[in-house]
């Protein structure tokens, strides 16, 4: 998908207009934010700035689309900011303030659903990885760091810049593979390969290594980035969904992998890893999280990142971790550290890289909707974890009962 379609600015009732402008006005001018209104003048207590360029379009999506049509607002180009993480961050610090009480307790009949479509089936979990994953090799190595590694680094001190990206993202993949108990001869299961940088790693440690990935154009790069580093007669790269993964294993790592999986589907996959397991085996997981009550009031509503990035996820909260290793499995959570300030720098490395390389992606084929659409992304990301709503978490547990045997 290299060009970028957004709904039209949806048609408003007078009346419907008229109290989304006055919803939208009275929330803004809250908030420690200056919105400059077109030429009407400033609304919020002072702090980053944005400017409103169309206040009439901006008024009607967020109406008609709520969080939605902010971020599709923000992409049509009808408003904009010098800093858009600084605006984000402090949105997402107030989302209650955005949203008036009597309208939070009826939710549930306002907000939009997640689409049927989107669910987390076999079929469906290929085409939302495909959506995502299958843009562009090209595309992630504008922004990646040579190790295409797409989640979060963990830096020795923060702030960090841009060179010390690739070791921090060693950093991460040593300290799962250290929580795993990978070594030589280790019999590892990767579930979510990525570009291949974990299961090559793991095997220069002499492991031997089966990835599961469900994304073709992940998976032909992490073969060749494989074998050119040697390992290739120690890695399986399987085009292969975790459900219909077969054999017994010492080790199993997945490194942001839950965040695709649905609601749904989240017992299915923690009963997965039991079976996979070995008895006295060990499984990482590393793991974006939000907090449970967020989580609770979220989790059955649409939002412009499942519309536009991640169809069909859904973020878990540590306490989501905990009782699906307890209700569905003998595994247990029995190490759970938390890095979100580093997945905050991680991503401000990666939109800096990303604004650098824009002719060069606009040349690979992505017009400037995209482009402001996946600028729009990484910084919603970066002001989710500078803003504390977001985490992320490195989990080990133990105990499994070897399901599969």
């Amino acid at each position: 998908m290299t060009l970028t379609t957004l709904p039209d600015v949806p048609p408003c009732s007078r009346t419907r207009a008229a109290v989304g402008r006055m919803i939208i006005r009275r929330a803004l001018d809250r908030l420690p934010l200056q919105v400059k209104m077109g030429p009407e003048g400033l609304l919020g207590q002072g702090g980053p700035a944005m400017a409103v360029h169309d206040p009439a379009a901006f008024e009607r999506r967020i109406t008609a689309g709520g969080l939605i049509g902010f971020g599709e607002s923000y992409v049509a180009g009808e408003w904009d900011a010098r800093d858009p993480v600084a605006v984000l961050t402090v949105l997402a610090g107030h989302v209650a303030a955005l949203v008036p009480a009597p309208l939070q307790r009826l939710r549930g009949l306002w907000a939009a659903r997640q689409p049927a479509e989107r669910r987390n089936t076999r079929s469906g979990s290929r085409t939302n990885v495909e959506w995502h994953y299958d843009l562009s090799n090209e595309l992630f190595a504008e922004f990646l760091d040579p190790t295409m590694t797409y989640s979060s680094a963990v830096f020795r001190a923060l702030p960090a810049g841009a060179a010390e990206l690739p070791a921090a993202q060693h950093r991460k993949i040593d300290m799962l593979l250290d929580l795993a108990g990978v070594g030589p001869d280790t019999r590892l299961l990767e579930i979510g390969t990525g570009w291949g940088e974990l299961a090559l790693r793991a095997a220069r440690r002499g492991a031997r290594v089966v990835t599961l990935t469900l994304s073709r154009e992940q998976r032909e790069l992490a073969m060749r980035r494989i074998a050119a580093a040697g390992v290739a007669d120690r890695v399986e790269v399987r085009l292969c969904d975790y459900r219909d993964a077969h054999g017994w294993y010492d080790a199993i790592v997945s490194v942001e992998m839950i965040e695709a999986v649905g609601v749904e589907y989240w017992p299915v996959y923690f009963r997965a890893l039991d079976r996979l397991l070995e008895p006295g085996g060990r499984v990482a997981l590393q793991a974006i999280t939000m907090p449970h009550e967020r989580m609770l009031a979220t989790k059955d509503t649409y939002t412009w990142i499942q519309k536009y990035i991640f169809p069909g996820g859904m973020l878990p909260s540590v306490r989501v971790v905990e009782e699906m290793a307890r209700e569905h499995t003998g595994l247990r959570v029995v190490r759970c550290e938390g890095y979100g300030a580093h997945y905050a720098q991680t991503l401000r490395l990666w939109r800096e890289r990303f604004a650098e390389r824009s002719e060069r992606v606009a040349e690979l084929g992505f017009d400037e909707r995209f482009r402001r659409m996946w600028t729009f992304y990484l910084a919603y990301c970066e002001a989710g974890f500078a803003s504390g709503y977001l985490d992320v978490h490195q989990f080990l547990l133990t105990g499994g009962e070897g399901g599969g045997r």
